[in-house]
């Protein structure tokens, strides 16, 4: 018997890796996170499974569940959103299961940060403008760790991914203007991916009321940059025709 926590993706059920798929259509008993998978994903499930909804149960009730599949050694399809390892409260899943000796594995998903930046059609690391990306979030009813609050990272001038802080946008923007200014560029991607996907654009100092007009208050990715709308920026040494790889010389100049 054995767990597979399984990243459906961020919305569109075509972005769930055929592996998760052919998981979700073996298993005895799905386990999905109702409030954020499409139904679509849960579709491919055998018509004899057993399929419940986790949106309203407690990690006591999960566990419970996980531990009867395992008594009658029936593989459980658990189904997360996203990616599993990004936000995805699978660490403390993990830890139940290795308590009670459960075997489990982790299938990787489509985040949605990466769907984000696809549906407003940039890439989030140029040359020589930003070579990190950070995904974190804006500190809320959970606590942020002594060095991660978003003023602390903002120095580093990187990319910025925001998961799960659209409710707290006008204080997370006005925590990033001293080091991004002003007109940094943002873009907010409410359920990307998914039929009806809404972008915002702004800046730092408008974005906030724009989302506030567009009446999103959930399920939104926040990305923050100037690789949101740079132009002019140094083109990847990679394809350079000076520029000498394993796989190719460079042109001598004429």
């Amino acid at each position: 018997m054995r767990v597979y926590i399984i990243g459906a993706g961020p919305g569109d059920p075509r972005l769930l890796t055929l592996r998760g798929r052919d998981l979700i259509a073996s298993c005895p008993v799905v386990l999905y996170t109702g409030s954020l998978v499409p139904k679509e994903v849960i579709s491919h499930a055998s018509p004899t499974a057993r399929v419940l909804d986790s949106s309203g149960m407690t990690l006591d009730e999960i566990t419970a569940i996980v531990t009867e599949a395992r008594d009658a050694n029936h593989d459980v399809a658990r189904v997360h959103t996203g990616d599993p390892s990004i936000f995805g409260s699978t660490a403390e899943q993990v830890r139940r299961f290795e308590a009670l000796s459960i075997a489990y594995e982790i299938i990787p998903g489509v985040s949605s940060f990466t769907a984000a930046a696809a549906a407003i059609g940039r890439e989030l690391t140029l040359p020589e403008l930003s070579q990190t990306i950070i995904l974190t979030r804006a500190e809320g009813r959970t606590p942020v760790p002594a060095g991660q609050h978003l003023h602390e990272l903002a120095p580093h001038q990187a990319t910025l991914a925001l998961f799960l802080s659209i409710t707290l946008l006008k204080s997370a923007m006005e925590e990033l203007i001293p080091s991004y200014g002003e007109d940094c560029p943002v873009a907010v991607v409410h359920k990307a991916s998914w039929p009806d996907q809404i972008i915002v654009r702004g800046t730092l100092s408008d974005i906030a009321q724009k989302v506030r007009e567009a009446r999103i208050n959930s399920q939104a990715m926040v990305l923050v940059g100037r690789v949101l709308t740079a132009e002019d920026f140094a083109e990847s040494r990679l394809y350079a025709a000076d520029f000498t790889h394993r796989f190719r010389r460079a042109t001598k100049p004429e």
